[in-house]
């Protein structure tokens, strides 16, 4: 076709004749002509997507890159032959291990070719699938033919597929220049911004649509990454596992320390050698581990697979080492650490991941101060932990996590006063205060991972966060409690008059105290029967959301703040006392129209406006610090006279 099809088509429309049109109808020759444009015009638009998969004339930008010395294609692959992987075991360093082709699969998946093998080393029989051998370079003859990518779990024999280079090629092609450092993939958020605020819901809403256990049309899954958590007690890194492996992570505890290559991580990135994602960096160590199949050029190919899966992206890349190989039924686990970051993930696709050395990722410095009852004073943690719209909230929760349980786990009854700080480059902050009772780091953890996925996350534009701060003091003891009783001095006022409520708040060790608490009736208020609340802080919450919804609704990137601010400032420790009023005015999105005139509210209650208007809420209120957590609500009738 390379020869004939130009030929012939020129011949065509040059009106010259070929053999065998001589003879042809003149409808079967338009037919026939019509034919082999429609042929050429597939073969031109397909050229590429052949050149990618190895079958035909590969891509001209695959073709730069291609050493026919260096590579071996697909379409060079026969069953049987010999072939042997680089990987490191952590005894001798990088080693061979023998494999056996078995077959090649074309278009196993849309565009995707696999090369199947087995192993032949006792030590490949023994182990099984190994997570961490994501990218293991595989030779034939010593051409590299692609990666280490696939396995099945539970398999009797060493079975893997393995990612033809061409593909993983194709994944250093693609543009990751202008990738944000939050990486420019799209989560699976479904908040609703059109109601007020949830923040422990949005810690919650954001799931990675694609983490480390994804599995392949033909039933194999992607050899897990692990990510190996260190420079915390055991106890704590298992509580951090537990919370990242809800993700789909493979979290495991790892054993700290230094890699021991050169300092720029050099000795390690060689085809074979241990390739990281040092996501948390500092106090507290959270690395992915994997391995490198291709460094040319200054570039880094790796995993044979996707590692989150959405392109351009910005992540920290260094070297590593592997301490051992941990032999699993289930799953065995390469243990290792990492060097210094040495360059960035820059693209994050389907075949491989893709970096390059000597740029340097964006880090959000984060510094916790943590303060327990049993660990003889406070502790300061600080480390840094990589900027990604998926991970960033995640990992800082678990971090935040890992520190505060660092001295073990806390009693079953304690109280954790807690403050923070998330601070954006373009000078603005979320920042809080508040107490939590028996809930471990529960709410504290919520918070602040709710904040970040808002931030990183939203219809209103990307927050830059320059930098987290959080501190927490823990005390062995329980402040729950509830309103034990509510007196009031005389049920009917006149206006102008005051309410004085005696409340009785009875604690969790049934210890009583009480609060006498004065409201004064407005001078012009009406005749009638009120509701006097006493309200503990999520009952209270709870009023302001469906009172005042506004406050805790974003309609842009500042009302966002406002209302996060809004939200996660209301104290737990107080009392909140409430005499409710009949409604004044209008509110019409942020705007707040009190006391406004009949006339113009009807006019702007109007149905055909696009803004629906609501009525302004008002009411007089007393707050009482109690110094514990008020579980319930109580409500007293009053009745103003004349």
């Amino acid at each position: 076709m390379e020869y004939v099809g130009p030929v012939f088509l020129r011949a065509l429309f040059d009106g010259t004749q070929t053999v065998g049109t001589d003879r042809m109808p003149k409808a079967k020759v338009v037919q026939t002509r019509v034919f082999v444009v429609l042929l050429t015009i597939a073969v031109c638009l397909t050229a590429p997507l052949r050149g990618v998969r190895g079958g035909g004339k590969l891509d001209p930008r695959i073709e730069a890159l291609w050493d026919a010395q260096r590579y071996i294609g697909v379409d060079e692959v026969k069953p049987g032959m010999d072939a042997y992987c680089l990987t490191d075991y952590g005894t001798g360093g990088i080693e061979k291990f023998g494999l056996k082709i078995l077959k090649v699969v074309r278009d196993i998946e849309p565009g995707r070719n696999a090369i199947l093998v087995v192993g032949t080393d006792d030590r490949f029989t023994h182990t099984g699938p190994v997570a961490g051998c994501s990218g293991s370079p595989v030779y034939i003859d010593g051409r590299l033919a692609g990666a280490l990518a696939y396995a099945w779990t539970f398999s009797k024999d060493p079975l893997y597929r393995v990612t033809p280079i061409q593909e993983m090629l194709a994944v250093g092609l693609m543009d990751g220049s202008r990738a944000p450092a939050a990486s420019s993939g799209t989560a699976a958020f479904t908040f609703d911004f059109s109601r007020p605020i949830q923040v422990a819901q949005a810690a919650e809403q954001l799931v990675p649509a694609r983490l480390l256990s994804g599995s392949s049309a033909d039933g194999a899954s992607s050899l897990p990454c692990p990510l190996l958590i260190s420079g915390l007690s055991a106890e704590a890194c298992r509580y951090m596992a537990g919370q990242l492996e809800t993700m789909g992570f493979m979290a495991m505890p790892g054993l700290g320390g230094s890699a021991t290559g050169t300092k720029d991580g050099s000795a390690q990135l060689v085809p074979g050698g241990t390739l990281t994602m040092p996501l948390v960096t500092g106090d507290i160590r959270m690395n992915v581990l994997g391995t490198i199949t291709e460094v040319r050029d200054g570039c880094i190919y790796g995993f044979g697979h996707s590692f989150l899966g959405y392109g351009a992206t910005s992540l920290p890349m260094a070297g590593g080492e592997v301490y051992t190989v941990v032999s699993s039924v289930q799953r065995s686990s390469k243990l290792g650490t990492s060097t210094d970051i040495v360059g960035t993930i820059t693209v994050d696709a389907e075949g491989a991941v893709f970096g390059r050395l000597g740029t340097q990722p964006e880090m959000i410095p984060v510094r916790m101060q943590i303060e327990r009852s049993d660990m003889g004073g406070p502790h300061t943690y600080t480390c840094r932990v990589a900027r990604n719209k998926l991970l960033t909230a995640a990992l800082v929760r678990s971090a935040l996590a890992g520190a505060g349980f660092q001295a073990g786990s806390f009693p079953p009854e304690h109280c954790v006063e807690y403050h923070a700080a998330i601070d954006l480059d373009d000078g603005r902050s979320v920042r809080f205060a508040n107490t939590s009772t028996n809930m471990d780091l529960a709410e504290p953890g919520a918070e602040i991972a709710g904040v970040l996925n808002l931030l990183m996350n939203n219809p209103f534009g990307e927050a830059a966060v320059r930098e987290i701060e959080f501190g927490m003091r823990m005390t062995p003891k329980n402040i729950d409690s509830y309103i034990w009783s509510v007196n009031v001095s005389d049920s009917k006022v006149k206006p102008g008059q005051e309410i004085q409520a005696d409340v009785v708040i009875e604690s969790y060790l049934k210890e009583k105290r009480r609060h006498q608490i004065s409201i004064q009736v407005p001078e012009d208020l009406a005749p009638g029967k009120y509701n006097l609340m006493l309200l503990g802080s999520r009952e209270y919450e709870s009023f302001l959301r469906k009172s005042i919804p506004f406050r805790f609704m974003a309609t842009n990137f500042q009302t966002l703040v406002d209302a996060l601010n809004a939200v996660l400032n209301v104290s737990r420790t107080k009392l909140y006392c409430l005499l409710v009023l009949p409604p004044d005015g209008i509110m019409l999105e942020k705007a707040e129209l009190p006391k406004l005139p009949r006339t113009k509210a009807l006019v702007l209650q109007s149905e055909k406006r696009a803004v629906a208007a609501i009525p302004y809420a008002q009411w007089i209120e007393k707050v009482v610090e109690t110094g514990t957590i008020i579980a319930d609500k109580e409500a007293v009738a009053i009745t103003v006279e004349k």
